[in-house]
């Protein structure tokens, strides 16, 4: 098969798949679209990248960017905007039950102060809030779970097929090389690391639909959405294998495997389990480590004992943090002396791959930043977020499954790469689990059909409907 008829073939393919997904009885606003085509954006390339628009001559790209990205997100940002300054009482009281999420972004604004480049910082804020807003505008839907099961369909619909098209027809676009000068699988995006990711934020939501679909035998239109959900969930596992990204294969087995661990009638029945089973996954990969396991374990996963190099980036940035309490400034550290003297320490050997600008561990990256202070922040986001999971799997098993599933993956995930950052699709979807588990612990979400997240009568109350104090997240998990 040529690739031109290999095209053809995809794009019918695609434009099927979207056809059996189709359900006509949900009505998600036309809202959604915005960060849908975010997503697409975020999960592939800039603009300028598929374009093929470069930069003028004598521009700084890691200080100044693109123009053209950032017209685009700004664009799609202020049309957000617009559309929670509609939804103003709902968006606000989602605010309100996630507050040390804005503790978080007060803290970045207030970094900036002392930033190297701080209207490099201020630009790079304002941008970050493009996640904080597509989520919003997600949870805030009349129908939230409908639109967060059809987010996932319109991104994964177009980005997987369309990566197997271009890494088995166009090499150019589809194929790269690593650090090592070894050949990888990129798809849509520009390194293995991205496509996998975006198949792992992609299918860990398509295999919460299949698993719903087998269970739940009268939604609507069952039969074909199954089967496109389940062509979706078959490209995501084929990807995985191709992207040949570990971190992203062990994070999918490790939410996958909490998903439907948490729908075990033993654990469903007594929510408290949950605890026991988060805490044993902890537990397991902590005595792996310590007692030397390490090796077996990334062994198996393809990879060296030291993380394929990371562990000497790790020391390297620790030792060139300027301010350990307060950090070098929102996104700083890689545009000023730290950033410079870890290239210095580690030309000629190593470089992180296919990146300048990030240390391969959240939690580093957020203390090179942001001192111990943002890394406390963090904490306290990942705390809460479990709490409100585990509140929303109290309250509706089939919902909070998936966000207690996020919640742990990026967790996990920020131990061998940076996500605690805008814009970036763990960090959206961990704001997305953490807003979602929330919404359904107070009742914002899915109060009417606590045992189907596919049913389209899961509503959240509308704006206008919402004249009635918020519940508190210790009042709800205790009706």
């Amino acid at each position: 098969m040529n690739a031109s008829l290999a095209s053809l073939v995809c794009a019918c393919g695609i434009a099927g798949l979207f056809y059996l997904d189709r359900d006509r009885s949900v009505r998600t606003s036309k809202a959604l679209w915005l960060p849908v085509v975010y997503l697409w954006i975020l999960g592939s390339r800039s603009v300028s990248e598929w374009l093929g628009i470069a930069p003028s001559n004598g521009t700084n790209v890691q200080l100044e960017g693109s123009p053209l990205d950032a017209a685009v997100f700004g664009l799609l940002l202020a049309s957000a905007i617009v559309v929670l300054c509609r939804r103003g009482k709902l968006a606000g009281a989602f605010l309100a039950a996630n507050w040390p999420i804005l503790i978080y972004y007060g803290y970045c604004l207030v970094s900036i102060s002392w930033a190297y480049y701080p209207g490099v910082s201020f630009k790079r804020w304002i941008k970050a809030l493009d996640d904080l807003v597509m989520v919003l505008v997600i949870v805030t839907d009349r129908q939230p779970v409908a639109s967060l099961r059809r987010l996932s369909s319109r991104v994964g619909f177009l980005l997987l097929p369309t990566s197997v098209l271009l890494i088995k027809y166009y090499g150019d676009l589809g194929r790269g090389y690593g650090p090592e000068g070894l050949p990888t699988n990129t798809g849509v995006t520009t390194n293995k690391n991205s496509l996998g990711l975006i198949v792992l934020v992609v299918s860990l939501v398509t295999l919460w639909n299949v698993r719903a679909l087998l269970f739940e035998r009268r939604a609507p239109n069952r039969t074909r959405r199954l089967l496109a959900q389940a062509t979706l969930l078959g490209f995501g596992v084929a990807l995985l294998g191709m992207a040949n990204s570990s971190t992203c294969v062990a994070c999918f087995v490790l939410g996958g495997g909490l998903m439907l661990a948490t729908g075990v009638r033993a654990i469903k029945r007594r929510p408290a389990r949950v605890h026991a089973l988060c805490l044993g996954i902890v537990l397991a990969g902590a005595l792996l480590m310590l007692f030397g396991g390490q090796s077996m374990v990334t062994g198996a996963l393809g990879r060296q004992s030291n993380f394929t190099g990371r562990t000497e980036i790790w020391a390297d940035v620790i030792s060139a943090v300027s301010n350990p309490i307060v950090g070098d400034g929102f996104e700083s550290f890689w545009i000023g002396p730290g950033g410079k003297k870890v290239w210095r320490s580690l030309s000629g050997w190593w470089h992180p791959e296919s990146s300048i600008n990030e240390a391969h561990n959240g939690y580093l990256e957020v203390y090179a930043d942001l001192g111990w202070i943002g890394c406390c922040v963090i904490a306290l986001i990942l705390i809460t977020g479990y709490r409100r999971a585990v509140a929303a799997f109290r309250m509706n098993p089939a919902i909070g499954s998936l966000m207690l599933a996020y919640v742990v993956v990026s967790a996990v995930y920020n131990i061998t790469e940076s996500a605690f950052f805008s814009p970036h699709l763990m960090w959206f979807f961990l704001l997305l689990a953490m807003f979602s588990a929330s919404g359904v612990a107070a009742g914002l979400i899915g109060r009417e059909n606590a045992r189907s997240p596919i049913s389209s009568t899961g509503q959240s109350r509308t704006a206008e409907a919402i004249d009635e104090p918020l519940p508190t997240m210790e009042t709800a998990g205790q009706s």
